[in-house]
């Protein structure tokens, strides 16, 4: 049975371990280390609430024991739900819409099969909007067309995979797709939507922290959509991801960043082609 006075205590903002400036720092280094983060120190308040939730479901009595048995076993299944609880999800169907229409235009151009990778999933919001798109672009030439949709966070991909979401997730996606490409949940699924199979089957999830030596791609893709991830991650970090990405982009193919992201001055192997969307440039290594 939950603890009652730690439950209530959490939601009135009490603090139930002590967590110093050297705690903060150790956790700082460990997920910079292990996931590229860098965490801002106003994030403080932020890693407390997170990593206090694990220490109270383990029943460890502060967080030096915590970090401590994390350090002293770099494949500890702990690991995961240390990222996890400070990974930041956030996504809607279709966000940054102004994306949409140029990956349909380039889909057209290129009158083929297609496939691309997203490599923040989250929810998968992104990676069902990156299939419609494509299927609707494609018609008949969607061939085998895939959407490769990887994530850090092993929670936000077991819900993508469901493929099921609150209908106010699909508010302001258009009627005509809406009707399209989502089923209406009825009986006890009433107020959800779930992604027609349609759609579900050209998406494949699979876990991937971009700091791993090894990315699940056997060869170029047609499109990558990186967006809103370089945030977390500092200069070299991303420079370093920007130089093994540009290898698995086919010359010509179309890298799309978050609003808020700029690689210009990162790499030369993009050029800048629309707003926050880059080019793959033919000869760069």
């Amino acid at each position: 049975m939950a603890d009652t006075g730690a439950v209530l205590g959490a939601a009135l903002g009490e603090r139930h371990f002590d967590f110093s400036d050297a705690d903060f720092a150790r956790v700082r280094s460990m997920i910079h280390r292990r996931a590229g983060i860098a965490l801002g120190t106003h994030k403080r308040e932020m890693v407390y609430s997170r990593l206090a939730r694990r220490l109270r479901a383990r029943e460890l009595p502060g967080f030096g024991p915590y970090l401590a048995e994390l350090d002293a076993d770099e494949r500890a299944a702990e690991w995961e739900m240390f990222v996890n609880a400070l990974t930041t999800n956030l996504t809607a169907f279709f966000r940054e819409a102004h994306h949409f229409p140029m990956l349909a235009d380039y889909a057209r151009r290129l009158n083929r099969p297609m496939q691309v990778w997203c490599n923040a999933a989250s929810t998968g919001e992104e990676p069902y909007s990156i299939a419609i798109t494509l299927i609707d672009a494609l018609g008949p030439r969607l061939g085998d067309t895939q959407v490769l949709a990887t994530d850090i966070d092993t929670n936000v991909l077991q819900r993508a995979r469901g493929a099921v979401y609150p209908f106010e997730r699909v508010e302001k996606v258009a009627p005509d797709l809406l009707r399209r490409h989502f089923l209406k949940g009825r009986g006890k699924m009433e107020g959800m939507v779930r992604v027609r199979p349609h759609v579900a089957a050209r998406v494949r999830f699979e876990a991937l922290n971009l700091l791993d030596r090894h990315w699940p791609l056997r060869e170029p893709v047609d499109a990558i959509f990186c967006r809103n991830v370089m945030i977390y991650f500092d200069k070299p970090t991303q420079a370093e991801i920007l130089r093994r990405m540009a290898p698995l982009l086919k010359p010509g193919g179309l890298l799309f960043a978050g609003h808020s992201e700029n690689f210009t001055y990162l790499t030369k192997a993009f050029r800048l082609k629309g707003q926050t969307v880059y080019e793959r440039v033919a000869d760069s290594a």
